[in-house]
């Protein structure tokens, strides 16, 4: 089963970036499709971004990072990213990485397993 390690997080002003890391291992990476996922204190868990494991198919994201975030899957490195750019105070959660089940929502956390164990990001205004 894979193992998935997520890192880059932390505290930044508001209009910075970051980037986010969620390393695999175990399993067949380039067989993954792959999500992150953002939990603030006292919310639920809220999809971010998607990608499909055919890179054909555009990545999907939730309208409130739509053009500010960016997911991508390095094959060479067994490594998922998350490039975040112009980050706003409403940003701070823990972040989470997930492998999708194949069915179901790829919205719904319900639809995955395999997550990380997150990494904290904190915008200050």
């Amino acid at each position: 089963q894979v193992q998935l390690t997520e890192s880059g997080g932390g505290l930044v002003q508001a209009g910075a970036s970051l980037r986010l890391s969620c390393a695999a291992s175990g399993g067949t990476f380039s067989r993954y499709s792959m999500a992150w996922f953002r939990q603030a204190p006292g919310k639920e868990r809220e999809f971010v971004a998607f990608e499909y494991y055919a890179t054909v198919v555009s990545p999907g994201y939730a309208d409130s990072v739509k053009g500010r975030f960016t997911i991508r899957k390095d094959l060479a490195k067994n490594t998922l990213f998350l490039e975040m750019n112009n980050l706003k105070p409403e940003d701070t959660a823990v972040y989470y990485c997930a492998v999708y089940r194949g069915s179901g929502s790829f919205r719904s956390a319900e639809s995955f397993d395999s997550w990380g164990q997150g990494t904290q990001v904190t915008v200050s205004s």
